[in-house]
C-alpha cells in the first residue's frame, strides 16, 4: 500500500467506500482528520466491563467473554434466530442475529472480544441487535503471552452505528504503518524544555500504545500541540487587524461636554477601561476590544463615551443589539444621558425591522447621510439597504447573540472601523484567552454604589410542593409594598415545543437530554394570574418576542412608568431592561435555562435602592445537572464565579467551534479549565515565537499544522471574529 502524508485525502489512502463512510459519521476528510479523533478509553484484554450499567438506547462499545450460543426456529415466519449471551462476571447481556447462524462457529463458548451496537430491550432483558464485533485471536502460541496480553490497551473510539470501533482502530492502525515522520508543529527547544514527545511517537503513543504508561506522554504531548497552534492562529489574526490602518478618533469638546453633565462619578473600572478605549480610539490599527462586566456595571456608559469620541471627528457608530426591547431601550437610555444639548446634536436613531416603513426609511436616511452619529437598531442594521457616511466604530452588545458572519456584515459598512465587543456574561480567564484571544480584554467588576442588592432563592416542587402557591402569595406581597415584579416563563405557551430554529429572544433553549415541553407559558401564567385569590385589583399584562416591536415597547415603556405591576414574558426581558422599582424576579422552570441566562434575569432586579428578590421555581429533584445549575445560582452573585461553575457544568463545547471560526477546529483534547495553566504557557511561547518569525518560516511543521487545523474558511471565518 501506498505511504500516505498527514494531508492525503481519505478518498485516496482508503478508497471512496471506506472513505465515505467516515466522512457521513463524523464529516472527516483527510488522514489527519481520523488520526485526531482519539480514543475516548482504552480497555484491557480480558477487562470486564460492567454491562448492567449500559444506558438504554445509547451506542457502546464493551470488552466481554461469550457464555452461550444458541439457535432457535422463529415461530412467526420462517428462519432462525442465533443468540449469544455475553457476560462481564457480574451481568448479562444477549446478542442476536437474524438468518446468521454461520456465526456459531466464531462466537464460541469461552471466546472474548470487543463488541458494538446500540443497547436495545427486549422482554425486559437489554440486548444489542446484529452488533459489530471483533474476536480476540488467542491462538494456543499467543496464550503463552497471556499475562504480557493482559496489560495491552486496547483503544475505544467514539463510534457510530455505521462504524464500530474496533473498524476505526483497524483503520488508524493501517494508516500509522503507511504514515511518513510528521513534522513537529513544537519548536524543539520548547518540546525538550517541557519533556514532550515528537509528534511522530505522541501519535503512535495515542493510537497503538503497547502498554498504559505510554498513553499519558502522547495525551500530554497532543494537548500541548492543540493548545500551542490555537494560541499561534489567535496571535496570528492580532496581528492582522494590527496590520490594518485606521481613523485616529481623538477625543475632544464632545466628551468633555457630555462629562461635564454626567450627574455621577464614574466608578474606578469605568474610569480605567474608558482610558484603554480612548487610547484605543487614537491608534493606528483599528481597536478590537471585548469588555465585560456585571449587569448594570456601566457598559453602556463606556460604549457612548467611546461613541462621542468617535463623533467628534464626524464618525458614525452603530450599536446592534438582540431585541427590539433592547435596542428601543438603548435609545432613550442614550438620548437621556447625553441630554438636551448633546443629544440633537448626535441624533441617536433607532433603526428595527418592526418599524412602521416611513419610520424605518427616515431612520436609514439619517444614517446613510450622515446626520444621525449614533444609530442603534436589531438585524436591521445588516440590511443592505442600510449605508452609513462615515462608519468609525461597531459596538456589539451582548456578543453571544451575534454570530461571527453577523458581526463581519456591519464592520464592512464601514472602512476598518474599530470595534467594541459587549457582554454582560462574565468569561472565564481561559474562556477569554481561548476564544478570544486575538481580542483585549477590559472588565467592568465594580458595580456603581446605591444598589440594595439581590437574594436568591430556589422553590423545589419535587421536595415542597406547596411553596408554589407560597410564590405568588409573595408576588402579591410586593405588590402591596408598592413594588413591580417579574414573572418569566420558558415559553409563551404551554406544552410549546422549543425546537431549534425558534427565536432565542423567545423561548428558553431545551438542555440536551431533557424533555423539549414546558408546563408554564407566559399566556397559560397570564390566566392562573387573573383566577388568584389576593390578586383583585392587581395590573398585569404579558410581553413576549412574537409581539409587533411597538406593542412590545410600549408595554415596556409602560412598565417603567409604574402602570404594570407584574409584567409575565419570555427571556425577552433577559438583557438591558432598566426598572428601579422592580423588585422582585419569579423564574418557573428555572431548570430549563442556563446558568449565565439566570444571572442575565436576575439582573434585572435590585437595580435601585429597592431589595432585589429572585424566586427560583424548580420541579427538578436534588442531584440532578438541571438542579445543579439552579443551586448554582442560589448560590452567589458573583457572575464571574458563576461563569466558572457554569464552563464545568456545561463543558466547553466547541471552543473555536461554528461560532467561532469553524467547524474542523473544536478541541479535541484541550479543556479550557483544566489546562488553563498549559495554555497560558502556550500563548506565551506562541508569542515570543510570532514576535522573532511573523510569517513562521523557521517553523514549517507549525506553519502546516495551522494549515490543517484552520483551513481557508476556518481563516476567514476567524479574520471576521
Amino acid at each position: 500500500m501506498p505511504s500516505v502524508t498527514l494531508d492525503t485525502s481519505l478518498d485516496d489512502a482508503l478508497g471512496g467506500k471506506t472513505a465515505g463512510l467516515f466522512e457521513r459519521a463524523f464529516a472527516m476528510a483527510t488522514v489527519g482528520d481520523l488520526l485526531t479523533h482519539y480514543p475516548r478509553r482504552y480497555a484491557r484484554r480480558g477487562e470486564l466491563t460492567p454491562i448492567a450499567s449500559l444506558p438504554l438506547g445509547e451506542q457502546v462499545t464493551i470488552v466481554a467473554e461469550v457464555r452461550s450460543a444458541t439457535v432457535r426456529q422463529m415461530k412467526q415466519r420462517r428462519g432462525n434466530i442465533l443468540e449469544v449471551v455475553i457476560s462481564d462476571g457480574a451481568g448479562a447481556l444477549s446478542l442476536t442475529f437474524f438468518n446468521q447462524q454461520w456465526r456459531a462457529d466464531q462466537l464460541k463458548v469461552g471466546v472474548q472480544g470487543i463488541f458494538s451496537g446500540k443497547v436495545g430491550q427486549f422482554k425486559g432483558q437489554q440486548q444489542l441487535a446484529h452488533p459489530d464485533y471483533q474476536l480476540f485471536d488467542d491462538s494456543d502460541v499467543a496464550r503463552l503471552n497471556a499475562a504480557v496480553r493482559q496489560n495491552e490497551p486496547i483503544p475505544i473510539y467514539p463510534a457510530t452505528s455505521t462504524i464500530a470501533s474496533w473498524q476505526i482502530q483497524k483503520t488508524i492502525g493501517d494508516l500509522l504503518e503507511r504514515l511518513e515522520r510528521v513534522d513537529d508543529p513544537l519548536p524543539a527547544s520548547f518540546r525538550r524544555a517541557h519533556g514532550l514527545l515528537d509528534a511522530d511517537a505522541a501519535l503512535r503513543g495515542i493510537h497503538v500504545p503497547d502498554e498504559f504508561e505510554q498513553i499519558e506522554p502522547a495525551r500530554a504531548t497532543l494537548r500541548m500541540h492543540e493548545a500551542f497552534v490555537l494560541q499561534t492562529a489567535l496571535l496570528q489574526q492580532r496581528q492582522f487587524v494590527r496590520a490594518m490602518s485606521a481613523t485616529s478618533r481623538p477625543a475632544g469638546g464632545l466628551l468633555a461636554r457630555f462629562d461635564a453633565h454626567l450627574a455621577f462619578e464614574r466608578t474606578a473600572d469605568q474610569r480605567a477601561v474608558g482610558d484603554v478605549i480612548a487610547s484605543d480610539l487614537e491608534g493606528a490599527w483599528p481597536m478590537n476590544r471585548l469588555v465585560q462586566g456585571e449587569v448594570g456595571s456601566g457598559k453602556t456608559l463606556v460604549a457612548l463615551r467611546a461613541m462621542l469620541q468617535v463623533a467628534e471627528s464626524g464618525g458614525q457608530s452603530a450599536l446592534i443589539a438582540p431585541t427590539e426591547v433592547l435596542a428601543a431601550q438603548h435609545v432613550r437610555s442614550i438620548a437621556r444621558m447625553l441630554g438636551p444639548q448633546l443629544a440633537p446634536e448626535l441624533m441617536p436613531t433607532l433603526l428595527t425591522g418592526q418599524q412602521p416603513a416611513a419610520d424605518r426609511r427616515k431612520a436609514a436616511l439619517r444614517a446613510a447621510s450622515g446626520q444621525a452619529r449614533i444609530v442603534v437598531g436589531t438585524h436591521a442594521l445588516l440590511s443592505a439597504s442600510t449605508t452609513f457616511a462615515d462608519l468609525g466604530l461597531v459596538v456589539v452588545d451582548e456578543q453571544h447573540r451575534f454570530g461571527v458572519e453577523q458581526r463581519e456584515t456591519l464592520r464592512a459598512k464601514g472602512t476598518a472601523p474599530h470595534v467594541l465587543v459587549l457582554t454582560a456574561t462574565p468569561i472565564p480567564r481561559t474562556v477569554a484567552m481561548t476564544v478570544f484571544g486575538d481580542l483585549d480584554v477590559s472588565t467592568i467588576r465594580t458595580l456603581p454604589p446605591g444598589r440594595a442588592g439581590i437574594s436568591t432563592f430556589v422553590a423545589p416542587l419535587a421536595e415542597k410542593p406547596a411553596w408554589f402557591g407560597r410564590v405568588w402569595e409573595r408576588i402579591a406581597e410586593e405588590v402591596a409594598k408598592g413594588h413591580q415584579v417579574f414573572v418569566v416563563c420558558a415559553a409563551i405557551d404551554a406544552e410549546a415545543t422549543t425546537a431549534k430554529g425558534k427565536d432565542a429572544s423567545d423561548e428558553a433553549p431545551v438542555v440536551a437530554g431533557e424533555q423539549p415541553r414546558t408546563r408554564w407559558g407566559v399566556v397559560q401564567v397570564r390566566e392562573l394570574a387573573a383566577t388568584l385569590p389576593g390578586w383583585e385589583g392587581i395590573r398585569v399584562e404579558t410581553l413576549h418576542g412574537k409581539m409587533p416591536g411597538e406593542q412590545k415597547d410600549a408595554i415596556m415603556q409602560a412598565f417603567a412608568r409604574g402602570e404594570i405591576d407584574v409584567l409575565i414574558a419570555t427571556t425577552v426581558v433577559e438583557v438591558g431592561v432598566d426598572v428601579a422599582n422592580a423588585s422582585t424576579m419569579v423564574i418557573l422552570e428555572a431548570d430549563r435555562f442556563g446558568v449565565s441566562q439566570l444571572h442575565q434575569l436576575r439582573g434585572r432586579v435590585g437595580r435601585g435602592s429597592v431589595p432585589g428578590l429572585c424566586l427560583l421555581v424548580t420541579e427538578a429533584p436534588e442531584g440532578t445537572p438541571a438542579r445543579s445549575r439552579v443551586d448554582a445560582v442560589a448560590s452567589t452573585t458573583d457572575g464571574f464565579a458563576l461563569a466558572e461553575v457554569d464552563l464545568e457544568l456545561r463543558g466547553e463545547g466547541d471552543v473555536l467551534g461554528d461560532a467561532q471560526s469553524g467547524a474542523r477546529s473544536s478541541l479535541r483534547l484541550l479543556r479550557v479549565v483544566a489546562d488553563a495553566d498549559l495554555i497560558a504557557v502556550a500563548r506565551a511561547a506562541a508569542e515570543d515565537l510570532l514576535a522573532g518569525d511573523p510569517a513562521l518560516l523557521a517553523h514549517p511543521g507549525l506553519a502546516d499544522a495551522l494549515t490543517r487545523r484552520l483551513g481557508q474558511q476556518e481563516r476567514a471565518a476567524l479574520a471576521k471574529n
